[in-house]
């Protein structure tokens, strides 16, 4: 029987690999600590998914600062188009009303994973276990002892500091879960005109349908009841590429559609980030409903904020006066994302009458004052305040 491993020590051990997790390792690559981040899947998987991420222009900045912004592989988002199925009014938001290059950025999972990796891999302090499972934690005043389980070996790891990034949050009781009764299906599809950069959010009564400019055609994110949605699944291309214009209206066909995914929708929310030697960030924190492509970029923030209240507080990472810093300076990012992608969709997923008059008059009023439109946009791009 071959001898157990040497117990290890990092200072900060981060669960999750993924672009918040490794973003949260390079935002601390001047630090004087030791990083290991551990991830359950084989980061080949990573720089192989398909999906597709909508990034704000704040995002941007700061991955390039770190070094991470996949430049090639990036669609621009130059106008977003804010219409309502059945019902007048709409906005449209322009870069260059901000001064900016660009309102976002689409990209797919695999090119930011690979950039992401592909930084980490010069930090020297910086060590990543993938296909890695946390199966034992117990803590003390000092940190937590993990042990982990990596190609059919037990590793026992000490750490000041642990760091939840990866997954979404099940039945845990520190999380509180409001149900949307809807799902996304998600795919590519091909429009029959260029998209000219331009990303569409349409409000329907099953909610909302986003258009996200991707290469050349677009990130479809078609949110319906779950009936529809497993009807949509059961569709064949041509059957859904009619459905989906259906929905959508006669701006523009459709040629083509790809692979097809579904997830429900639900607003997940920790209501504590830290606890002793321990934090939450992104999804692990919170997952908003897509609208509006909010979610991801506050999971950067989050990352963004935690590295700079570290490295700001003493030597110890795991201190306690850092932390809750940390957690009282992510509450009104949070707090306002949450309330904004949430209202959203609850004042525009349904047919009333006198609220689509309102939804209406709102999105006219909205098109119509500059400082709204420039809040709104800044406030996507943003989020609570300017950063980094």
């Amino acid at each position: 029987m071959a001898d157990a491993p040497e117990p290890m020590h990092t200072d900060i051990l981060i669960i999750g690999a993924g672009p918040v997790g490794t973003t949260l390792a390079l935002a601390l690559k001047d630090s004087p600590w030791s990083i290991t981040l551990v991830d359950q899947r084989p980061l080949s998987a990573q720089a192989q998914d398909p999906r597709a991420l909508a990034l704000s222009h704040g995002a941007r900045q700061l991955l390039a600062h770190l070094g991470a912004w996949p430049t090639a592989q990036a669609t621009a988002i130059d106008t977003i188009h804010v219409s309502q199925k059945g019902g007048f009014g709409r906005t449209l938001m322009h870069k260059d009303e901000q001064g900016l290059p660009a309102l976002g950025y689409v990209v797919r999972y695999k090119h930011l994973a690979s950039a992401l990796q592909a930084a980490i891999a010069q930090q020297a302090r910086c060590k990543v276990l993938d296909e890695t499972r946390v199966t034992q934690h117990t803590q003390d005043a000092h940190g937590h002892r993990i042990t982990l389980s990596r190609q059919g070996q037990e590793h026992s790891v000490t750490a000041r500091l642990l760091i939840h990034a990866e997954g979404t949050p099940g039945d845990d009781p520190g999380v509180q879960v409001d149900d949307y009764g809807q799902h996304a299906v998600i795919c590519d599809a091909i429009p029959d005109r260029p998209h000219g950069h331009r990303a569409w959010e349409r409000f329907t009564p099953d909610g909302p349908l986003a258009l996200l400019p991707l290469e050349e055609g677009f990130s479809i994110v078609f949110t319906v009841p779950p009936a529809k949605a497993d009807a949509l699944m059961a569709m064949d291309d041509q059957a859904f590429l009619q459905a989906l214009s259906t929905q959508f209206g006669s701006r523009f066909g459709f040629t083509a559609v790809g692979h097809r995914d579904r997830f429900p929708l639900a607003l997940r929310q920790r209501k504590e980030l830290i606890g002793p030697r321990e934090v939450w960030i992104g999804n692990t924190a919170q997952t908003l409903h897509p609208v509006s492509g909010q979610g991801f970029n506050l999971g950067l923030r989050d990352a963004w904020q935690l590295a700079q209240e570290l490295l700001s507080g003493t030597e110890d990472p795991g201190e306690p006066k850092a932390l809750q810093t940390y957690a009282d300076a992510r509450r009104l990012d949070r707090s306002g994302g949450a309330f904004f992608t949430d209202k959203v969709v609850r004042l525009f997923s349904n047919n009333t009458p006198p609220l689509r008059w309102a939804r209406g008059l709102g999105l006219l009023g909205l098109d119509l004052c500059p400082p709204a439109r420039d809040f709104v946009a800044r406030r996507m791009i943003w989020g609570a305040r300017a950063w980094p």
